[in-house]
Protein backbone atom coordinates (compact mmCIF):
# COMPACT_ATOMS: atom_id res chain seq x y z
CA UNK A 1 0.00 0.00 0.00
CA UNK A 2 1.40 3.27 -1.02
CA UNK A 3 0.59 6.63 0.59
CA UNK A 4 -0.18 9.50 -2.80
CA UNK A 5 1.91 13.06 -1.68
CA UNK A 6 -1.06 14.66 -3.40
CA UNK A 7 -3.37 13.90 -0.71
CA UNK A 8 -2.89 15.06 3.06
CA UNK A 9 -2.76 12.81 5.99
CA UNK A 10 -6.55 12.19 7.41
CA UNK A 11 -7.83 14.23 10.08
CA UNK A 12 -8.01 11.30 12.50
CA UNK A 13 -4.78 9.46 13.45
CA UNK A 14 -6.88 6.47 13.33
CA UNK A 15 -7.55 6.64 9.55
CA UNK A 16 -3.88 6.95 8.85
CA UNK A 17 -2.98 4.51 6.29
CA UNK A 18 0.72 3.68 7.36
CA UNK A 19 -0.62 2.61 10.56
CA UNK A 20 -1.89 -0.33 8.81
CA UNK A 21 1.12 -1.71 7.73
CA UNK A 22 2.65 -4.46 9.52
CA UNK A 23 5.86 -2.44 9.21
CA UNK A 24 5.03 -0.29 12.36
CA UNK A 25 4.53 -0.77 16.14
CA UNK A 26 0.63 -0.82 17.15
CA UNK A 27 -0.34 1.70 19.74
CA UNK A 28 -3.09 1.71 22.05
CA UNK A 29 -6.66 3.95 22.03
CA UNK A 30 -4.85 5.66 24.52
CA UNK A 31 -1.43 6.30 22.99
CA UNK A 32 -3.28 6.82 19.67
CA UNK A 33 -6.03 9.86 21.34
CA UNK A 34 -2.65 11.36 22.72
CA UNK A 35 -1.15 11.47 19.60
CA UNK A 36 -3.75 13.27 17.55
CA UNK A 37 -3.72 15.50 20.67
CA UNK A 38 0.08 16.40 20.24
CA UNK A 39 -0.52 16.79 16.26
CA UNK A 40 -0.82 20.63 15.58
CA UNK A 41 -1.55 20.63 11.59
CA UNK A 42 -1.01 18.79 8.18
CA UNK A 43 1.57 20.32 5.63
CA UNK A 44 2.70 19.55 1.77
CA UNK A 45 5.89 20.39 0.72
CA UNK A 46 6.96 20.79 -2.54
CA UNK A 47 9.69 18.72 -4.41
CA UNK A 48 12.70 21.05 -3.84
CA UNK A 49 11.32 23.02 -0.90
CA UNK A 50 13.00 22.75 2.60
CA UNK A 51 11.34 21.50 5.29
CA UNK A 52 13.57 22.29 7.31
CA UNK A 53 15.97 24.81 6.46
CA UNK A 54 19.81 24.74 7.72
CA UNK A 55 20.87 26.90 10.20
CA UNK A 56 17.43 27.83 11.24
CA UNK A 57 15.79 26.39 14.55
CA UNK A 58 12.48 24.89 13.62
CA UNK A 59 9.96 25.07 16.53
CA UNK A 60 7.94 21.67 14.36
CA UNK A 61 7.91 18.21 14.54
CA UNK A 62 7.38 16.49 11.43
CA UNK A 63 6.23 12.85 10.26
CA UNK A 64 6.92 11.82 6.72
CA UNK A 65 3.57 11.19 5.39
CA UNK A 66 3.80 10.83 1.84
CA UNK A 67 6.79 11.34 -0.23
CA UNK A 68 10.88 11.13 0.33
CA UNK A 69 12.82 13.59 1.88
CA UNK A 70 16.23 13.87 2.76
CA UNK A 71 18.53 15.43 5.28
CA UNK A 72 22.06 17.34 4.54
CA UNK A 73 24.39 19.60 5.52
CA UNK A 74 26.55 21.80 3.57
CA UNK A 75 29.74 23.92 3.51
CA UNK A 76 30.58 27.28 2.70
CA UNK A 77 31.51 26.65 -0.73
CA UNK A 78 28.48 24.98 -1.42
CA UNK A 79 29.42 21.39 -1.26
CA UNK A 80 26.63 19.32 -0.02
CA UNK A 81 26.63 16.33 1.69
CA UNK A 82 23.81 13.74 1.89
CA UNK A 83 23.49 12.38 5.69
CA UNK A 84 20.49 10.26 4.75
CA UNK A 85 17.11 9.56 3.08
CA UNK A 86 14.12 9.81 4.60
CA UNK A 87 10.56 7.71 3.49
CA UNK A 88 7.04 7.46 4.80
CA UNK A 89 6.64 6.83 8.64
CA UNK A 90 10.35 8.60 9.37
CA UNK A 91 10.32 11.10 12.35
CA UNK A 92 12.18 14.53 11.05
CA UNK A 93 13.61 17.14 13.45
CA UNK A 94 14.20 15.63 16.79
CA UNK A 95 17.91 16.59 16.23
CA UNK A 96 16.83 20.47 16.64
CA UNK A 97 15.46 19.95 20.02
CA UNK A 98 19.20 19.64 21.48
CA UNK A 99 20.80 22.39 19.80
CA UNK A 100 21.19 25.79 19.66
CA UNK A 101 21.06 26.06 15.73
CA UNK A 102 20.03 23.61 13.56
CA UNK A 103 22.87 21.64 12.24
CA UNK A 104 21.52 20.49 8.99
CA UNK A 105 18.65 21.18 6.58
CA UNK A 106 15.58 18.72 5.13
CA UNK A 107 14.84 19.12 2.15
CA UNK A 108 11.26 17.63 -0.25
CA UNK A 109 12.96 15.17 -2.43
CA UNK A 110 9.65 14.75 -4.09
CA UNK A 111 6.36 16.10 -3.10
CA UNK A 112 5.61 15.52 -0.01
CA UNK A 113 3.23 15.18 2.80
CA UNK A 114 3.46 16.08 6.47
CA UNK A 115 1.72 15.56 9.99
CA UNK A 116 3.09 18.45 12.02
CA UNK A 117 3.88 18.59 15.93
CA UNK A 118 5.09 21.19 18.07
CA UNK A 119 8.73 20.87 19.89
CA UNK A 120 6.67 21.89 23.18
CA UNK A 121 4.95 18.39 23.30
CA UNK A 122 7.74 16.54 23.11
CA UNK A 123 8.21 16.77 26.97
CA UNK A 124 4.61 15.99 27.45
CA UNK A 125 5.29 12.46 25.66
CA UNK A 126 7.89 11.88 28.16
CA UNK A 127 6.24 12.60 30.51
CA UNK A 128 2.30 11.51 29.93
CA UNK A 129 3.12 8.49 27.75
CA UNK A 130 6.58 6.73 28.44
CA UNK A 131 5.89 4.07 25.98
CA UNK A 132 5.79 6.35 23.43
CA UNK A 133 8.74 8.32 24.97
CA UNK A 134 10.71 5.03 24.41
CA UNK A 135 9.87 4.96 21.10
CA UNK A 136 11.53 8.05 20.44
CA UNK A 137 14.19 7.25 21.97
CA UNK A 138 14.35 4.15 19.91
CA UNK A 139 14.07 6.08 16.53
CA UNK A 140 16.99 8.48 17.88
CA UNK A 141 18.85 5.52 18.68
CA UNK A 142 18.15 4.19 14.97
CA UNK A 143 19.06 7.44 13.44
CA UNK A 144 22.34 7.03 15.09
CA UNK A 145 22.74 3.44 13.80
CA UNK A 146 22.13 4.97 10.05
CA UNK A 147 24.59 7.54 10.42
CA UNK A 148 26.95 5.00 11.96
CA UNK A 149 26.55 2.37 8.48
CA UNK A 150 26.73 5.43 6.22
CA UNK A 151 29.91 6.70 7.98
CA UNK A 152 31.00 3.02 7.31
CA UNK A 153 30.04 3.12 3.49
CA UNK A 154 31.81 6.71 2.74
CA UNK A 155 34.76 6.37 4.66
CA UNK A 156 35.92 2.64 3.69
CA UNK A 157 33.96 1.07 0.85
CA UNK A 158 35.11 1.20 -3.00
CA UNK A 159 32.60 3.54 -5.32
CA UNK A 160 31.03 -0.04 -6.49
CA UNK A 161 30.40 -1.07 -3.00
CA UNK A 162 29.05 2.24 -1.88
CA UNK A 163 26.06 2.16 -4.89
CA UNK A 164 25.21 -1.35 -4.18
CA UNK A 165 24.78 -0.59 -0.56
CA UNK A 166 22.94 2.25 -1.14
CA UNK A 167 20.66 0.43 -3.53
CA UNK A 168 20.03 -2.23 -1.16
CA UNK A 169 19.31 -0.13 1.43
CA UNK A 170 16.77 2.48 -0.05
CA UNK A 171 14.78 -0.43 -2.02
CA UNK A 172 14.73 -2.66 1.19
CA UNK A 173 13.08 0.21 3.20
CA UNK A 174 10.58 0.65 0.40
CA UNK A 175 9.71 -3.06 -0.23
CA UNK A 176 8.61 -2.89 3.58
CA UNK A 177 6.33 0.02 2.97
CA UNK A 178 4.82 -1.76 0.54
CA UNK A 179 5.64 -0.15 -2.11
CA UNK A 180 7.08 -3.10 -4.49
CA UNK A 181 5.37 -3.30 -7.91
CA UNK A 182 4.46 -6.97 -9.70
CA UNK A 183 7.94 -6.40 -11.50
CA UNK A 184 10.43 -6.63 -8.32
CA UNK A 185 10.42 -2.70 -8.56
CA UNK A 186 10.07 0.30 -6.30
CA UNK A 187 10.02 4.38 -6.78
CA UNK A 188 13.65 5.73 -6.93
CA UNK A 189 13.07 9.58 -7.34
CA UNK A 190 17.34 9.94 -6.41
CA UNK A 191 19.21 11.71 -9.24
CA UNK A 192 22.69 11.04 -9.89
CA UNK A 193 23.78 13.70 -8.16
CA UNK A 194 21.57 12.97 -5.01
CA UNK A 195 23.56 9.89 -5.06
CA UNK A 196 27.06 11.55 -5.15
CA UNK A 197 26.03 13.70 -2.17
CA UNK A 198 25.21 10.77 -0.69
CA UNK A 199 28.49 8.76 -1.11
CA UNK A 200 31.00 11.45 -1.59
CA UNK A 201 31.89 10.05 -4.97
CA UNK A 202 32.08 12.85 -8.00
CA UNK A 203 29.17 12.86 -10.08
CA UNK A 204 31.35 11.78 -13.49
CA UNK A 205 32.31 8.59 -11.01
CA UNK A 206 28.64 8.04 -10.06
CA UNK A 207 27.35 7.93 -13.70
CA UNK A 208 30.31 5.33 -14.70
CA UNK A 209 29.49 3.13 -11.63
CA UNK A 210 25.81 3.11 -11.83
CA UNK A 211 26.06 2.30 -16.06
CA UNK A 212 29.24 -0.47 -15.09
CA UNK A 213 26.57 -2.34 -12.39
CA UNK A 214 23.60 -2.50 -14.62
CA UNK A 215 25.45 -3.41 -17.60
CA UNK A 216 26.69 -6.46 -15.71
CA UNK A 217 23.03 -7.05 -14.66
CA UNK A 218 22.53 -6.53 -11.20
CA UNK A 219 19.95 -3.58 -11.47
CA UNK A 220 18.03 -1.46 -13.86
CA UNK A 221 16.67 2.26 -12.95
CA UNK A 222 14.26 3.34 -15.09
CA UNK A 223 11.53 5.68 -15.30
CA UNK A 224 12.03 6.88 -11.66
CA UNK A 225 11.86 2.69 -10.53
CA UNK A 226 14.42 0.43 -9.28
CA UNK A 227 14.64 -3.30 -9.84
CA UNK A 228 17.44 -5.77 -7.88
CA UNK A 229 18.05 -8.13 -10.78
CA UNK A 230 20.97 -9.86 -8.57
CA UNK A 231 20.08 -9.50 -5.28
CA UNK A 232 22.97 -11.49 -3.79
CA UNK A 233 25.29 -10.08 -6.00
CA UNK A 234 25.11 -6.60 -4.66
CA UNK A 235 24.99 -8.03 -1.44
CA UNK A 236 28.26 -9.85 -1.86
CA UNK A 237 29.95 -6.81 -3.58
CA UNK A 238 28.42 -4.27 -0.91
CA UNK A 239 29.91 -6.55 2.39
CA UNK A 240 25.90 -6.40 3.14
CA UNK A 241 24.39 -8.52 5.90
CA UNK A 242 20.79 -8.72 5.85
CA UNK A 243 19.04 -8.18 9.54
CA UNK A 244 15.23 -9.21 10.24
CA UNK A 245 13.48 -5.65 9.64
CA UNK A 246 11.68 -5.30 12.98
CA UNK A 247 8.45 -3.45 13.65
CA UNK A 248 9.36 0.88 14.06
CA UNK A 249 7.55 3.08 16.12
CA UNK A 250 5.31 5.95 14.31
CA UNK A 251 4.26 9.10 16.06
Amino acid sequence: MKTDASTPPPRACADCRLRQLPCFLPVTLDELGFIQSCRQTVQAVAAGRAIIAEHHVSPRLYTLYAGWAFRYKTLADGRRQILNFLLPGDFIGLQGEFTDDATHGVEALTDTQLCVFGHDRLWDIFSQQPRLGYNVTWLCAREEQLVDDNLVTVGRRAAAERIAMLLIHLWRRAERLGHVDAQGAVDFPLTQQHIADALGLSLVHTNKTLRKLERIGLHEIKAGRLRLLELKALERMADYHARPMRQVPLI
